[in-house]
């Protein structure tokens, strides 16, 4: 069970910029602020609003919980299918809150076992996608999917996100989690922030020394390192 704070769910704080979920999910910021905030197009006579897919608390500035995190990470395995429309996305994911009663089923069990193949069954029903296209889509939310850890209760707890480019065999010396450094990227199984091993590394420090000096696995400091380079790049 998922030790609270002040009887509040920590997963549900406001606590990342978009700024910070671009960083660590290696994802556009504009991306992210048009799938959380939406965003203003032009159309042919005057403009229209595109209405966020992950509502978020009306904060200035706006502020994602880990759970919102969690299913930013989730909707970047479509980000693989360039021609998708949206607005059909929407629909699909309006569909599987319905068939759940749950108001972040991107985030839940639920969506790992039956939803995958409920969202596949109803956004290939809405777009017409081929059987190719909607096997490369299980497929991408699956790889997605992986990375995340569900608590006793089913909700996401842990997320392990990409720390490199090819998203096939990511190593999992990394991780995500609201109950510890305040949901701020770490090396599994610490509390070692990756920000200040890089900062460290920077300023002089070897990586042999960093991982004598906090007493971890060489591969752990070189992964949490290369991470946050990654994120920079």
């Amino acid at each position: 069970m998922t030790e609270l704070y002040g009887g509040i769910d920590p997963r549900g704080i406001p606590t990342y910029s978009i700024s910070d979920a671009a960083r660590y999910l290696h994802i556009p910021a504009g991306t992210i602020r048009s799938w959380t905030v939406g965003r203003h197009y032009l159309i042919t006579k005057g403009s229209n609003f595109f209405k966020p897919l992950i509502p978020i608390r009306n904060l200035k500035p706006r502020l994602l919980s880990f759970t919102n995190l969690i299913e930013v990470h989730v909707l970047r395995a479509i980000r693989k299918h360039h021609e998708i429309d949206l607005g059909k996305v929407r629909d699909a994911l309006d569909f599987i809150e319905e068939q759940f009663q749950v108001s972040h089923p991107l985030a839940g069990e639920r969506f790992r076992t039956d939803g995958v193949d409920l969202f596949i069954e109803r956004y290939g029903s809405l777009v017409n996608a081929s059987k190719r296209g909607q096997t490369e889509m299980k497929d991408a939310l699956n790889a997605h999917l992986q990375r995340i850890e569900p608590d006793d209760t089913g909700l996401a707890i842990k997320l392990y996100p990409f720390t490199r480019s090819q998203e096939e065999d990511n190593p999992r010396f990394v991780v995500m989690d609201s109950r510890i450094a305040f949901g701020r990227l770490v090396i599994a199984g610490t509390g070692i922030a990756t920000r200040v091993l890089a900062e460290r590394y920077q300023a002089g420090d070897s990586i042999d020394y960093l991982a004598h000096d906090y007493n971890c696995d060489r591969l752990a400091v070189e992964e949490a390192i290369r991470c946050e380079k990654f994120a920079v790049a």
